[in-house]
């Protein structure tokens, strides 16, 4: 009698709305029966899994937790669409084990769409499978016999063993070394074997003008900016009281780069000289250095590509203060070094470093670990071998040493797939470094009580247990509103409250979209033209018409030959360099500003948001005021 009830739920629940990534539809389906079968590998290096138990959630179930605002917090009930589903409703789901040859059946599904999710027997492989992305209709699932592949788990006992031992049998994935998580982190004047900066031609635009010798002024003290502090100009200020001290940048008759600073308080100060080593960023929007003090590494200044000196902003010039106040005591007037506590090994390596680990040391400082490789960029530890510190083969598909030594039917399963991973645990691979989390270390590294990174395939809740103190980002990393990202390296923090993130339809991952191996034609890694309309209409095939679509979503009839999804949809709330320059101009003569980084919201800003309304421009979120709907549409004459 409960079954026959269950079902005659789940039949009617079919019949509702379907809420979904691409499309909204109402459909009934026939009840059916439908097979299938699991396994690790690909075509021709696979084992069958047995013990597995295939369960059905219903796509009405994920789009009715849609609807409800995501809770971003440890054991959120509604933060990961099926494993939440699943932890509340494994009564009443329907679900079969897989026998010896990873086979399964069910006699009679009630007619609906289903997300088919795998849970294997044991930690031997992940959870999800590669059909738990897209909710299908009974009519699919009985076509034909349901191949679900899922991804096999690292051991415990594997150790990291570099980029370049992965690339030695996955040749075909070398073009990794051109993307930017490879060549984020560069020994100057040496960059390693694994970077390739062919698609990044001004890539030390700022590194070069250090070379060639520059002086920067830090002037115009305010304690209560963040890393900027200080204002840097390139000539000296006109009142030189405003002052505190300078620092030379020049190439040593070493060849190796050094800057010196001064007291412009007191000239009895003595200076300091400070070696030159790594630079951090330079693909797209930014670049920092990072200089040598004792056993560590701290970054100072920052280039923007796109700065300019006429921006009044501080933050948007070519040159940007960055925690200028480390090597000032604004109290004594006098120079000083940067807290050994502040090093980027503590602060903010984790994220960067393939296989990070941090080591406290016997006089209470903190040293960096990461990966050996032959071709890894810098020796860290000490211990003759360099290492990798850049991101790596193995940050998202684990450690490798038991996968290397395994027999070849055996490899699959040791080692991450994140394709074949849940959505939601493939998401989390780039959501735990692009958020805003606090670590065990009561920074911004997502680390444990162990002081290392969560391993690919974790899920949300766990990360958020064991990795975090705070869950995400604080309030001030937002704009007015609280919802829209102010802060940069938040796009995980808003996709995890998108539509794209939790629908009954299609439950994105980030690589749906980013090609994580560096083969995708355009900027930052996408797989499609983000100008062009195609690049969603892929999946909104309802939305190909934008005219239809801008007249009925906006009431706007701007030429949609000007305009493009992701103008409306993918709006520059966030800042990590100078932005993209002015937008339009408000009645009181300020400027509205572009900026860099895309929200991950994917909503459309209105202009009564609380972050805009009634906001001045150099406080508003800078939206919708500087992109074409705005320069269309949207008159700042009447803000």
């Amino acid at each position: 009698m409960r079954k026959t009830v269950i079902r005659s739920l789940l039949a009617l629940a079919s019949t509702l709305l379907i809420y979904g990534c691409t499309q909204t539809e109402i459909k009934s389906y026939p009840n059916a029966p439908f097979k299938g079968v699991v396994e690790d590998g690909n075509k021709e290096t696979f084992q069958k899994v047995a013990g597995a138990t295939v369960w059905l959630i219903p796509a009405t179930d994920v789009a009715a937790m849609a609807k409800m605002p995501v809770e971003i917090k440890k054991d959120a009930k509604n933060d990961e669409p099926l494993e939440d589903n699943l932890a509340a409703n494994r009564g009443r789901y329907l679900n079969a084990k897989t026998n010896a040859k990873g086979e399964f059946g069910f006699a009679d599904v009630p007619g609906g769409k289903y997300f088919v999710y795998v849970e294997p027997a044991d930690a031997t492989y992940l959870p999800g499978g590669d059909k738990s992305r897209k909710s299908m209709s009974t009519v699919e699932l009985s076509a034909a016999p349901l191949l679900i592949k899922i991804s096999g788990n690292v051991s415990p006992d594997a150790k990291y063993i570099g980029s370049s031992a992965c690339i030695e049998c996955h040749e075909d994935q070398k073009h990794f070394t051109k993307t930017l998580h490879r060549l984020g982190i560069t020994v100057i004047g040496k960059p390693s074997k694994l970077q390739d900066f062919s698609k990044f031609p001004e890539f030390n635009k700022g590194l070069n003008q250090l070379m060639a010798g520059t002086k920067f002024w830090f002037s115009g003290y305010d304690k209560g900016r963040s890393f900027d502090k200080y204002l840097i100009t390139t000539k000296a200020p006109a009142d030189a009281s405003s002052v505190s001290f300078t620092a030379t940048f020049y190439k040593d008759s070493d060849g190796k780069l050094k800057f010196r600073t001064e007291n412009a308080k007191d000239s009895k100060d003595q200076p300091r000289v400070y070696p030159v080593e790594v630079t951090y960023g330079g693909g797209v929007f930014k670049q920092r250095y990072l200089y040598r003090v004792g056993a560590n590494l701290f970054p100072f200044v920052q280039f923007n590509q796109k700065g300019d000196d006429s921006f009044a902003d501080r933050g948007r010039k070519p040159w940007r203060d960055y925690h200028g106040d480390w090597l000032f005591n604004e109290g004594t007037k006098k120079l000083a070094d940067p807290s050994q506590a502040k090093s980027f090994d503590k602060e903010c390596a984790s994220c960067h470093y393939n296989g990070y680990t941090l080591t406290k040391t016997a006089a209470g400082d903190y040293k960096a670990g990461s990966a050996n490789d032959r071709n890894g960029e810098m020796d860290i530890d000490g211990d003759g071998k360099p290492n990798e510190i850049n991101m790596g083969c193995e940050t998202c598909h684990g450690p490798g040493s038991v996968h290397v030594k395994a027999k070849e039917i055996k490899m699959p399963s040791t080692i991450v797939s994140p394709n074949k991973l849940s959505a939601e645990r493939a998401s989390m691979i780039c959501v735990q470094c692009h958020s805003r989390p606090q670590g065990n270390l009561k920074n911004d590294q997502p680390v444990n009580t162990a002081n290392k990174m969560m391993l690919p395939g974790t899920s949300r809740n766990q990360f958020l247990k064991e990795y975090t103190t705070r869950e995400d980002a604080a309030p001030k990393d937002y704009w007015a509103d609280g919802l829209h990202s102010k802060s940069h390296h938040q796009q995980g923090t808003d996709f995890i409250k998108s539509s794209k993130h939790r629908n009954g339809n299609h439950l994105v991952a980030c690589a749906d979209c980013h090609d994580t191996h560096g083969n995708g034609k355009f900027a930052h890694q996408l797989k499609a033209d983000p100008k062009k309309p195609e690049a969603c209409t892929g999946c909104h095939k309802g939305s190909t018409d934008l005219k239809a679509h801008l007249a009925d979503k906006a009431k706007c009839t701007v030429d949609a030959s000007q305009i493009t999804c992701t103008d409306c949809h993918s709006t520059k709330t966030m800042q990590t360099g100078a932005g993209f320059g002015k937008g339009l101009t408000g009645k009181d003569g300020k400027n509205y500003w572009m900026n860099d980084i895309s929200s991950h919201l994917y909503d459309v800003p209105r202009k009564d948001n609380k972050g805009v309304k009634g906001v001045a421009p150099g406080a508003a979120m800078p939206i919708p005021y500087t992109m074409p709907c705005g320069a269309a549409c949207h008159d700042t004459k009447s803000l």
